[in-house]
């Protein structure tokens, strides 16, 4: 009896086995995939990067190299936006059309959500599922709502709290006005508009004079060129009218090397990139030698830096953050993605390890905080502030 109990079962177990080796037969699919073993699965994935191009910010780009560096291209792809993303909107769509063909890649990670993010992921999702991709925007320039209803995770450096920080900063470094260049585009993005606003309140208070001066857009028909030629000449003119006692600052990440040169040739002060890092602007505009390990040779840089502007005699006149938060974003992104995939977060969105992710690539804390917009709290929204680094002593 025992005997004919156990051939039995054998017969059903391999009837089962024959069922789902059957394509043709989608309910056996599942349990198939259910079955399979950890370390199988483990092993079939990938992470999508896309990021701007080098002129329109090579950190992004370089970060996500160093990501692909480390885990291969079989593992990380990396594309790019077109340069004029505001033009070729159908560009966008069509590179994350590209990436949803591919059944591998179950994670993406887009640095910078730049406008028309929105659109090309929705068309990435109507061939994917997105319980099963993991998607990460960094520095959105869409809407609160829009891109959290879209995104796990968002990153983005404390835009509102710099409103504060930046001017005090200028202040210590000697500053008497602030000029604030921006073009209409970035003045439509919300957390922006509230930081100038926010930046022209903290002026008054603390007796800065503020200025709020307009730049082309880059991606108007002017170019990078020409919205880079303009900060080149206007710089010079804003010196001479408020003096070399001037903080100037852009929301632009293509005008920061123009900025940072103009500033450093005529003697006046810089106090943060729009995108703060030792890496954003500083090595084009002071002529620094790059070192191709761009995490570990980050010392070298800022070294470098505060020997060239020292030796200028203005120490303490220059400053940005100590880490840089674009590679930062990128890169710990892309790390909480492989950790996501291998099963070491509490679901898709653990802040805990996310935070521990930017905290290992910055060797310091990072604190992050819920973005909030008109009473509405975003949780998945996540904004990051790192203090200061001055290249030399701030004057007494």
């Amino acid at each position: 009896m025992k005997k004919a109990l156990a051939l039995m079962l054998a017969i059903v177990m391999l009837l089962s086995f024959t069922a789902c080796a059957k394509p043709a037969e989608p309910a056996a699919a599942e349990p198939a995939a259910s079955e399979a073993k950890p370390e199988e699965a483990k092993d079939n994935w990938k992470i999508a990067i896309v990021t701007n191009t080098v002129s329109q910010n090579e950190e992004e780009y370089r970060s996500a190299e160093f990501v692909q560096k480390k885990y291969g291209k079989d593992k990380i792809v990396h594309e790019l936006w077109p340069d004029n993303f505001m033009t070729e909107q159908e560009q966008m769509i069509s590179v994350l059309t590209k990436l949803a063909a591919d059944p591998d890649i179950k994670a993406v990670v887009i640095n910078q959500a730049v406008p028309g993010t929105n659109p090309a992921i929705d068309k990435f999702l109507e061939a994917r599922n997105k319980d099963e991709v993991l998607i990460i925007y960094a520095s959105p320039q869409e809407n609160a709502p829009d891109v959290s209803a879209r995104a796990d995770i968002i990153l983005q450096p404390d835009e509102l709290s710099m409103g504060s920080a930046i001017p005090n900063q200028a202040i210590k470094q000697g500053a008497k006005t602030f000029v604030h260049y921006s073009f209409p585009r970035h003045m439509s993005i919300p957390i922006l508009a509230e930081r100038r606003e926010l930046m022209k309140a903290e002026c008054a208070k603390i007796g800065l004079a503020f200025v709020d001066a307009t730049a082309p857009d880059p991606t108007s028909e002017a170019g990078v060129t020409g919205a880079q030629q303009f900060i080149l000449e206007d710089v010079p003119k804003m010196v001479k009218k408020y003096g070399k006692d001037t903080s100037f600052f852009s929301t632009n990440c293509s005008m920061q090397v123009p900025l940072i040169k103009a500033a450093f040739d005529a003697g006046a002060i810089y106090t943060q990139p729009c995108c703060p890092s030792p890496y954003h602007g500083y090595p084009s505009a002071l002529g620094l030698t790059v070192p191709e390990d761009i995490v570990g040779g980050l010392q070298d840089v800022i070294d470098q830096t505060t020997k060239i502007i020292e030796d200028a005699g203005l120490g303490g006149r220059f400053s940005t953050w100590p880490v840089p938060a674009a590679m930062m974003s990128t890169i710990a992104g892309a790390e909480y993605a492989v950790k996501w995939l291998n099963g070491e977060t509490d679901g898709k969105f653990d802040k805990k390890a996310l935070a521990e992710c930017m905290s290992d690539y910055a060797g310091m804390d990072i604190s992050l905080n819920p973005y909030v917009e008109n009473g509405v709290t975003y949780d998945n929204y996540l904004l990051f502030l790192v203090d200061f680094l001055t290249y030399g002593k701030l004057p007494s």
